[in-house]
């Protein structure tokens, strides 16, 4: 598939004719051949949107939400092709990418609902006859910048809110997935965004340091909203902070799901192997770290070795649990930590790493310690650490034991207890009996710690996406002291 960049509603290419290539993970063949914006597109990009900030952002919310209710069932339509080229760019399964265009058309869904729900308030003022409002307004030009992992929900969500509330979007996509979220400008475009409004630039990897500096630089760029690795993050909130540019981070993480002693033992299983292995492991929200009272971990393990060995990996074409992972430095990366771990004495309960390929089967190690590299370094792959706790305390420690804090759960039938140790782990995000790997558009979304800081999602994005202003009506006629 070749896609160009998106400028103005156009399909164009980048200055210079510069193109670059997605491979398929799994034959290595030409997934992709896209075009490879340099500093010059994104000027080009960020003109476009701020000429369409003053039309877009006067736009009534009844206008807004007719296309974006458009552009989410044109998402429902086009289902099929996007799993085609998710499938060939990333190589997630699927399902995994069926699961995404849903889950992107209601967060277009909820963006649309959102167009009413931009609030301020009236505050009461000592001064007489004053009238003071809290007043909520677009912000002008945002940056999305989205990874490939869940590359239609994150994708989306990059634009969805901020236009809704009527801002004016550049949204960098991966090169990992550029047709993908070029597609998704494409569904916005079908469904009558006006032009300008959302701009796509895709960039090759040796040119993605000159093209997101020149994002985040943009004299008339107002805010960005990133989703990716902790560590390119933290460069975009250093440069951001040069130029006090608000962001809304959403990093990396290594999610606990703790289980209790008095846990529902099947529940937990299930929760763990959906949360451990959907998208082989390949989601921010992904349960790297399963930490279990010593009264209940016997039975535990047990249990969900037979359910993860189970787990059918293969190529993402076919009905299989795991597809590829994304490429092969992921695979080199979960063997370094295999190895170091069971050098030091974890215990692999089943999977391992492939013969060849990018295809990898469910892993668990056990008697996981701190001394091991995988207790502490994200793994972003099929391959999950039991960690075993004394007690409730013990747990509780372990789990906060980590420089990432995006999402958690906890399990146990005490309703009071397992709501106490929710409260005590240190994470953004925690579910009492239920897997880690769970959102809602209209929740709001976010991280602690490495993990970042900001919301997506709800109120919280309404909030991080306008622009809150203080107005008054005042006396003309009002006595001053001189």
């Amino acid at each position: 598939m070749d896609v160009g960049l998106l400028i103005d509603n156009e399909d164009v290419a980048a200055s210079g004719g510069g193109l670059f290539e997605r491979a398929n993970p799994v034959d290595g063949a030409v997934a992709t051949k896209a075009a490879a914006a340099r500093a010059e597109d994104v000027d080009r990009a960020v003109q476009a949107a701020h000429a369409a900030f003053g039309p877009w952002s006067a736009t009534g919310p009844s206008e807004r939400r007719k296309i974006l209710n458009k552009a989410a069932d044109l998402m429902d339509e086009w289902t099929p092709k996007f799993i085609e080229v998710g499938i060939a760019e990333t190589g997630g399964t699927g399902a995994w990418h069926g699961f995404n265009c849903m889950f992107a058309a209601k967060i277009l869904r909820e963006a649309a609902a959102a167009t009413t729900q931009i609030k301020g308030e009236v505050i009461p003022s000592d001064r007489p006859g004053s009238l003071s409002m809290a007043y909520r307004q677009p912000v002008g030009v945002l940056v999305g910048m989205a990874p490939w992992n869940a590359a239609q929900i994150l994708g989306t969500r990059a634009f969805a809110l901020p236009i809704a509330c009527g801002n004016t979007v550049v949204l960098k996509a991966s090169e990992k997935c550029p047709a993908t979220h070029r597609m998704l400008a494409d569904v916005m475009t079908a469904a009558g965004l006006p032009k300008g409004v959302l701009n796509v630039v895709t960039h090759g990897a040796d040119d993605a340091p000159e093209v997101v500096n020149a994002l985040v630089d943009h004299p008339l760029t107002r805010r960005i909203n990133f989703t990716g690795s902790t560590r390119v993050g933290r460069i975009i909130a250093e440069r951001a902070a040069k130029h006090l540019k608000p962001c809304l981070l959403e990093l990396g993480g290594k999610a606990p799901l703790v289980v209790l002693d008095d846990a529902h033992i099947a529940g937990a299983v299930n929760a763990a192997n959906f949360g451990a292995f959907m998208n082989s492991g390949q989601i921010c929200m992904s349960t790297e770290r399963i930490i279990v009272d010593d009264k209940v971990a016997d039975a535990f393990t047990s249990a969900f070795a037979d359910k993860a060995a189970a787990l059918v990996a293969g190529p993402p074409t076919e009905q299989v649990h795991l597809g590829s992972v994304i490429d092969a430095s992921c695979i080199e990366h979960v063997a370094a930590l295999l190895a170091d771990a069971e050098e030091k004495g974890a215990k692999r309960l089943c999977g391992g790493l492939p013969e060849s390929g990018t295809i990898m089967p469910a892993t668990i190690l056990d008697h996981v310690t701190p001394e091991m590299r995988i207790y502490g370094e994200e793994s972003f792959g099929p391959i999950v650490s039991i960690i075993r706790a004394r007690d409730t305390d013990h747990a509780v420690e372990l789990a906060n034991d980590t420089d990432y804090g995006l999402s958690s759960s906890v399990f146990g039938q005490d309703i009071r207890r397992a709501m106490d140790v929710a409260r005590r782990i240190q994470a953004g995000i925690c579910h009492v009996n239920g897997p880690t790997v769970f959102d809602e558009a209209q929740m709001p979304f976010g991280g602690v710690k490495d993990s970042g800081y900001g919301r997506f999602g709800g109120s919280a994005g309404i909030d991080a996406f306008t622009e809150l202003r203080w107005i008054t009506v005042e006396d003309p006629e009002q006595p001053y002291p001189f």
